[in-house]
């Protein structure tokens, strides 16, 4: 049994796919780009496209009720490798030891020309 996760507080999908889906004990994540929830790409520093891109994360995540320390493993896409010390630095902000297990792979390109792509993967309690 699967539950579709839908909130207001991130973009809205920009394809055939949901925000989030509940299976079992288990929330998964789409992948989030540094789109505002009214679907304005997030221009300016590295730093604050991250901001934006772990924002709309937690409101995934939070319209069922799980929170980043749910979280057991993330990928991350990014199209400019240069990038990742400071991707990281944001990324500590919003998540604690213990960290999720994480890829970050470097890919050509992604869609509306983002920087960085975002999944995550909770356990519900």
């Amino acid at each position: 049994m699967k539950k579709i996760i839908k909130t207001l507080n991130a973009p809205q999908a920009i394809g055939p796919y949901s925000q989030g889906v509940v299976a079992g004990d288990f929330v998964f994540t789409s992948g989030q780009i540094h789109l505002t929830p009214d679907g304005k790409l997030v221009e300016g520093t590295v730093e604050e496209q991250m901001h934006q891109v772990m924002k709309n994360l937690e409101a995934i995540l939070e319209a069922d009720n799980v929170t980043f320390k749910d979280v057991v493993k993330t990928t991350i896409y990014v199209t400019d490798i240069s990038d990742f010390e400071k991707m990281n630095e944001v990324y500590k902000i919003y998540m604690s030891e213990p960290y999720p297990a994480r890829e970050t792979v470097s890919v050509d390109k992604l869609p509306k020309g983002a920087r960085f792509e975002v999944s995550m993967v909770a356990v519900k309690d």
